[in-house]
């Protein structure tokens, strides 16, 4: 038995959806399968999906459809032709160093008197603050142009205006209820702005206030959209897909001297760049300034012609970035023991562990711990918010990762009297307290949690695009399935489900035989799998075995040769099974006996306690499912691992267990009947 790990969510296809599949495929002349994902995914008519796949730049939306975009250029006009000072005002991110690059080559070629500032994360934190709008008045600053970042920003606002200095917002985060009196402020959110796409990352409404001044969109640095774009995880549809887009095929031709800098320090190959080489290998070493040194760093790499001062910029993001690894991974490390900690103190007072993580530490770096709330998030499937403590004030900055069902912002809001600053959105969050409020914070979060979240919400979810067949996996339709690209958030890549296959064959691979390699389908058409880090699930697999498997697919190049592949992501098999169903006892016995190992091989797991409770190797391998299932037990890196504190769990609670109860007892009954 081999128990999938993750709810499958197969998304709802009908006659009448194939029906438009198969209309779309004959007027657009493509194969079946990448017809019935552009249907899934809501592009039925050929128009829209024409426009999906190939649309460009005249799909451009006005930018003076933006509130506020007249107001702001007339402003910036009046500095230019006053020869003001204008100070750019950007943020420490990907997104924020991508807003601020672009408006650098937008004032740089258009003559502008300017200059750019971004705060330092640590020393000063995110957003305007009071102590740079001083030294803006004392440097000559009239115009500040604020990029990804002032939305938030009522207060310091009207002290610019005190010092004299006007200032033009330009952001894309939610807006509060109290908008800055701002010269002019651009934000796609606004409940009173009629733009018709609200995904734009900060450095997209940057672009749109560049095609306002040029009176043209600025193309030219598609690339910097793309990245800050991508970096900032904006949905891939409407504009964005054609700013990525155009970014992607700037990159692989004629890139800058900066990015091709950075791709010779990362050892990134730019002909072959895609939206996941940009999130994977750019945009964190791009983000690596921000977080260990100063933000300048990657914009001065960005906005330079000179490929002698990039490739020095660009190796130092790359050991600022490695450096960071390390950092993270140190957090990791004390975190996890932490949380261990809460979770070992729950059990012993007879509660449940907290439903929300929440841990915080003194020496943690407030510039990775994102990165360390998206790690323990993954681990662990569960909100946390990693905060980082001053040890002189008391106070805590925090940030936050959440899962699907809980709205962070909404949960941070509700505790908006505990918080000095927050904000953010559903899924990631930033805020500000003090030590002392903690505790009641992480009461607070969890009660939420109880209230908002049910059983299954805790379990996580593959979305599922479409169940397919071996035979559809050809490499015509892998080829046309990068119609479909760029891919990332809003635009995944396909995940397809393969219901019912049967399986040719399957070995392991790798160091440790760690991997699982296998066949499907049988005579001659077969798809190869690869499942990373699946190896040790090959003893449970036979040849003739029909299982179900979702991926992702690609093509495999080897020694000249291309074929189509199945990057596994789950599986599920389950053999026919007419032994006894075990009784609570049984469990326990079992369960006894992994408490007092801790930890052991997987190899061979099954058959000693098999010999050692007098229960069979079957029997024995569901009570390990349901165990991992319950989240008494854990699986990986090829060893068992029992939980310090597992919640407290009816074995009923399991799916594993029921469907297996049921079956049992159906066999039961059928055997009656036989006699």
């Amino acid at each position: 038995m081999i128990q999938r790990k993750t709810r499958w969510a197969v998304a709802a296809w009908d006659d009448t959806n194939e029906d438009k599949a198969k209309q779309l495929a004959a007027k657009l002349s493509l194969p079946p399968l990448v017809a019935r994902l552009l249907v899934q995914r809501g592009y039925s008519e050929a128009e829209a999906a024409e426009r999906f796949l190939r649309g460009g730049q005249e799909y451009f939306h006005d930018p003076y459809l933006l509130l506020g975009m007249k107001e702001a250029v007339e402003r910036i006009k009046r500095a230019a032709a006053n020869n003001e000072k204008i100070r750019i005002y950007g943020d420490y991110d990907a997104d924020g160093v991508s807003s601020t690059s672009l408006l650098v080559h937008l004032f740089r070629s258009l003559n502008y008197h300017y200059d750019y500032y971004i705060p330092h994360r640590a020393l000063e934190g995110y957003g305007l603050n009071r102590k740079a709008i001083e030294l803006a008045a004392e440097e000559g600053v009239c115009l500040i142009v604020t990029v990804d970042t002032g939305i938030s920003a009522y207060e310091e606002i009207e002290y610019a205006k005190q010092l004299g200095i006007d200032v033009v917002v330009t952001d894309h985060h939610e807006p509060p209820e109290q908008i800055p009196d701002a010269c002019a402020v651009i934000n796609p959110k606004q409940g009173a702005c009629g733009y018709p796409f609200k995904g734009l990352a900060g450095v997209g409404v940057a672009f749109k206030l560049a095609h306002a001044l040029l009176d043209r969109p600025p193309l030219e640095w598609a690339d910097i959209v793309s990245l800050g774009t991508i970096a900032d995880l904006m949905p891939l549809t409407d504009e964005n897909r054609i700013f990525v887009r155009y970014g992607l095929e700037r990159l692989r031709s004629s890139a800058g001297a900066g990015f091709r800098a950075l791709a010779e320090a990362g050892g990134i190959t730019l002909g072959e760049l895609t939206s996941t080489g940009v999130a994977f290998s750019m945009a964190p070493r791009i983000n690596a300034a921000g977080r260990l040194d100063h933000a300048k760093r990657a914009v001065e790499l960005l906005t330079t012609d000179d490929y002698d001062t990039a490739i020095l910029a660009a190796v130092g993001l790359d050991s600022l970035n490695k450096e960071r690894q390390r950092i993270v991974e140190s957090i990791v490390k004390e975190a996890e023991q932490q949380w261990q900690a809460k979770c070992e103190a729950a059990e012993a007072a007879g509660v449940e562990a907290p439903p929300v993580i929440v841990l915080a530490g003194e020496s943690w770096n407030v510039g990775v711990i994102g990165i360390v709330a998206s790690k323990l998030l993954e681990r662990n499937y569960k909100p946390v918010i990693i905060l980082g403590i001053d040890e002189k004030t008391g106070m805590c900055k925090g940030s936050a990762r959440s899962i699907e069902g809980y709205d962070l912002h909404a949960a941070l809001t509700a505790c908006s009297e505990l918080l000095d600053h927050y904000g953010g959105h559903q899924a990631a969050a930033g805020m500000s307290l003090h030590r002392d409020l903690l505790e009641q914070f992480e009461e607070r979060l969890g009660e939420l949690a109880k209230q908002w979240l049910s059983p299954d919400d805790w379990i996580p979810k593959t979305t599922v695009d479409l169940v397919c067949t071996v035979s559809e996996a050809t490499l015509d339709t892998i080829t046309d399935l990068a119609l479909l690209e760029p891919f990332g958030m809003g635009n995944p890549s396909p995940r397809l489900l393969f219901q019912g296959a049967e399986l040719a064959d399957r070995r392991t691979i790798g160091k440790e035989s760690k991997h699982l390699k296998l066949s499907l389908g049988s005579g001659r058409r077969l798809l190869d799998g690869i499942g990373f880090g699946m190896g040790i699930l090959a003893e449970e697999l036979q040849p003739g075995h029909t299982i179900d498997a979702v991926g992702e697919l690609s093509v495999n190049e080897w020694n000249g040769q291309r074929k189509p592949q199945l990057q596994l992501h789950d599986l599920h098999f389950e053999p026919y099974n007419d032994t006894a169903f075990p009784e609570r006892e049984h469990f326990g016995l079992i369960y006894q006996q992994l408490r007092l190992l801790g930890q052991a091989p997987l190899q061979g797991l099954t058959g000693r306690l098999s010999k050692q409770c007098g229960l069979p190797a079957e029997t024995v391998q569901l009570m390990l499912d349901v165990f991992e299932e319950l989240q008494f037990i854990e699986r990986r890196d090829g060893r068992m691992i029992a939980a310090s504190s597992p919640q407290k769990r009816e074995l009923s609670s399991s799916e594993r267990y029921r469907i297996a109860k049921q079956q049992s007892e159906r066999s039961q009954t059928s055997a009656i009947g036989i006699k």
